[in-house]
């Protein structure tokens, strides 16, 4: 099997140091770290990485330059930063970043969301310029609106939760028996353990009081501050604004 190939960036030699010890003692082949914006470019322009993960702030470029200026049709960026401002999670996850890591952060918790996100690519995730992008960015584009951040588990399996009940509208009817151990299958991990990471999810949005965004997102008033939904009526009522618009 073929190593996963890395790039690491961050102005912090000591983490780097340390990410890169670890990658290697789990197999992973750590091609080069910078500790420069303009160099990662160009070092992922020439080794075309399986991962880049890198900070936000760098000398003499951004993250976000990475994102919008380096070619990134073989690579997945997870971007780790202290900044937990949401604007910056959302505006990184919306250029292309698979993950946003909140530092400080537990190695162990970084290497399953790095296996998250392989699998996913492995299994047909995002699709450039096609039709599992597009759907892929609108439910991105949601999830920003009613405040779901993505730097929680919960935030990859719901959106796994739409994109099967897009394909699949009857699946909502078996969420326990269908849905999520299907979710559960593809990222390794339980069904019980995939439905309290969507609820999870889904009481973040409504403990950040964003209700008034979620009624406009829908048209109507659906919820008020004192009323969640349940999983389902939520990957439901996604689900069907989406397919209603032509996903």
């Amino acid at each position: 099997m073929n190593k996963l190939k890395v790039v690491l960036a961050d102005e912090d030699k000591q983490l780097i140091d340390c990410l890169d010890k670890n990658f290697k003692n789990i197999g992973y082949d750590v091609v080069a770290t910078t500790n420069n914006g303009e160099e990662l470019i160009e070092l992922v322009n020439k080794f075309k990485p399986d991962l880049v993960i890198t900070d936000i702030v760098l000398q003499g470029a951004d993250g976000f330059k990475l994102l919008e200026k380096a070619d990134l049709s073989k690579t997945k960026v997870i971007i780790q930063s202290s900044l937990s401002i949401d604007g910056f999670i959302n505006k990184a996850i919306s250029m292309g970043a698979s993950y946003y890591c909140i530092k400080p952060f537990d190695f162990e918790t970084l290497k399953d969301r790095i296996e998250d996100i392989m699998s996913e690519n492995k299994s047909g995730g995002r699709v450039y310029n096609g039709k599992t992008n597009q759907i892929e960015e609108k439910i991105t584009n949601i999830f920003i609106t009613v405040g779901i951040p993505a730097h929680i588990k919960g935030y990859q399996f719901l959106r796994e939760a739409i994109k099967l009940a897009i394909a699949n509208p009857e699946i909502i009817n078996s969420i326990t028996k269908k849905l999520y151990p299907t979710i559960a299958e593809k990222y390794s991990t339980s069904a019980s353990k995939v439905e309290r990471a969507i609820r999870h999810a889904i009481e973040v949005a409504w403990n950040r009081g964003k209700i008034e965004n979620i009624n406009n997102l829908f048209g109507i008033k659906v919820y008020s501050s004192n009323e969640k939904p349940t999983n389902g009526e939520f990957i439901a009522l996604v689900a069907d604004k989406m397919l209603i618009e032509g996903a």
